[in-house]
């Protein structure tokens, strides 16, 4: 197996999980880190996920088979001036940002076109950091590739394969509809689940009634509010032209939704409906995404001492990790009393057996 090098500008959630995913496909691996944060590369390297801590974009990475950019998107940018400098003829540059066509023109901007493919693994969590890292987050997520005009098809094919191994599925798209896709399906539903958040907030009466008994279906499509505000303001400023183009789109859906509603029309409010049922239903359900999947479920448990306790102790004694656990107070569209939350699908599947075989009534949605 061929022996590459891959340096790290930053080394965050992503850059972290792609540094762990790499050396777990291939031990020989040599990894090459730059984060701002000392401590980070301090743990990486005790990990055993960096080889070597550089104290700054410098000649550490002339080596490099690939770079990846980290950086968050805003910093991406500035970091090519610095890495265009100690660039190794061989290397494939690529970064990891949610939005392809700023850093696309910045390639183009720096000379470098013919070294760079935009990378884009749709992959993520509530919780950020290198410490938060892990290989598995790369598993069956699609890992985007926006390759410019000028990189030779080899570099293209190398990078596919590198992602492939690493558990993604790689897709290639042009950066400009890579932006008007994640536009939609990730960018804009942050946008309406911060702002339904919002709405019920200052809604809300003094004693809080709503936020008490917001049922499981609000906190399902509000779940992605609590992401980073950060990273998602330089998104919408990166990739404000799309996100504002189908947040129009959105918001004429929504009057005519309540044209519907005010002339109480009966069959055209059950096609909406109806329609965005058949088509949900068609998604294919993947393990990775800027929206997380959830592998949880929902169990009746008796009202009496030791019940939650019961189900807690079974799952630990079968060496399951329990995310979350936690009564149901609102059971307006779920069915069962007791909710809980696993880190992955082998675990909820496992769990689900356990729990049948011990005599529990388990409700999950697939």
């Amino acid at each position: 197996m061929t022996e590459l090098t891959c340096g790290f500008i930053g080394l965050g959630l992503i850059g972290g999980s792609i540094a762990r995913a790499l050396k777990e496909y291939n031990h020989q691996i040599k990894i090459v880190a730059y984060d701002v944060n000392p401590d980070t590369l301090r743990l990486a390297k005790q990990d055993a996920v960096v080889d070597t801590a550089a104290p700054a974009i410098d000649e550490s990475f002339s080596d490099c088979d690939y770079i990846f950019l980290c950086a968050p998107v805003q910093k991406n940018d500035g970091n090519l001036a610095a890495v265009k400098k100690v660039l190794p003829a061989k290397c494939l540059l690529t970064d990891v940002g949610s939005v392809k066509s700023t850093i696309h023109a910045a390639v183009r901007e720096a000379g470098l076109e013919h070294c760079f493919i935009g990378g884009h693994p749709m992959a993520g969590s509530e919780r950020t950091g290198y410490v938060n890292s892990r290989a598995a987050l790369l598993e069956n997520a699609y890992y985007i590739l926006t390759p410019t005009p000028s990189v030779p098809k080899e570099k293209l094919e190398s990078y596919r394969d590198l992602a492939a191994r690493m558990g993604a599925i790689p897709l290639i798209l042009d950066d400009r509809t890579h932006d008007y896709v994640t536009a939609a399906v990730s960018h804009l539903p942050h946008v309406i689940a911060a702002s339904l958040v919002n709405l019920v907030r200052d809604s809300d009466s003094e004693d809080g009634i709503m936020k008490m008994i917001a049922a499981g279906g609000f906190k399902d499509i509000t779940r992605i509010a609590s992401s980073s505000a950060a990273m998602w303001q330089q998104i919408c400023l990166t990739n404000t032209e799309n996100i504002s183009s189908l947040l129009q789109a959105y918001i004429d859906s929504l009057t005519a939704f309540k044209a519907r509603l005010d002339r109480r029309g009966e069959q055209e409010l059950f096609a909406v409906f109806d329609d965005a049922r058949i088509y949900r239903d068609s998604f294919v359900d993947a393990s990775s995404g800027p929206i997380k999947r959830s592998y949880s479920f929902h169990v009746d448990i008796a009202d009496k001492t030791g019940a939650l306790a019961h189900i807690a102790a079974l799952l630990a004694e079968n060496d399951l990790s329990i995310k979350n656990i936690g009564i149901t107070h609102n059971r307006e569209s779920e069915d069962g009393v007791l909710l809980v939350e696993l880190y992955d699908e082998p675990s909820l599947d496992t769990a689900l057996q356990l729990l049948k075989e011990a005599g529990y009534t388990v409700h999950v949605r697939r």
